[in-house]
């Protein structure tokens, strides 16, 4: 069970990643996980299958800040921006006094080029494992799991 200060504390960390990515303030980005914090964004079709091949696997927060110098210094694409909107995480387990929470919340990122309409880039659901540091929360792990089978032709930025 989670106490009220707990999850407070959780649907803040949800919120204030999503608007880090949607403020395009990429250095932040990688303070969201531990040194040996990984991120993947994978098909629904593969997570469900139990297949492992994943679109994006960046397996360190040292993978995690390269992938910011890509996007900042290194990538060439039509730029644009993008929001986030994510659901109320749903707790499946908490350990450890809530050193140690696993959640998972639904999201939808919507993106916007310059000249353009908005469309959406990606729905899914994340599948997190989270763990408390003296820092605060981190991600030990964050699967991003899309709906789509179709997929931009790039995902440039953090989902």
């Amino acid at each position: 069970m989670m106490d009220f200060k707990t999850y407070f504390e959780l649907l803040n960390f949800y919120s204030d990643y999503a608007m880090v990515c949607d403020s395009e303030e990429w250095e932040k980005w990688p303070d969201f996980f531990l040194e040996d914090g990984t991120y993947r964004l994978q098909p629904r079709e593969n997570f469900e299958q139990g297949l492992p091949l994943c679109l994006l696997a960046l397996e360190s927060r040292d993978m995690i800040k390269d992938r910011v110098y890509g996007v900042k210094e290194t990538l060439y694409h039509d730029p644009y921006y993008q929001r986030h909107i994510v659901g109320t995480p749903r707790v499946l387990s908490v350990e450890d006094d809530a050193s140690r929470i696993h959640s998972e919340a639904n999201y939808t990122v919507i993106r916007t080029k310059f000249d353009g309409d908005s469309t959406i880039l990606s729905v899914g659901f994340y599948r997190d494992y989270i763990v408390r540091t003296s820092q605060g929360l981190k991600f030990q792990s964050r699967l991003c799991v899309y709906d789509s089978e179709m997929i931009a032709n790039s995902i440039i930025y953090p989902i």
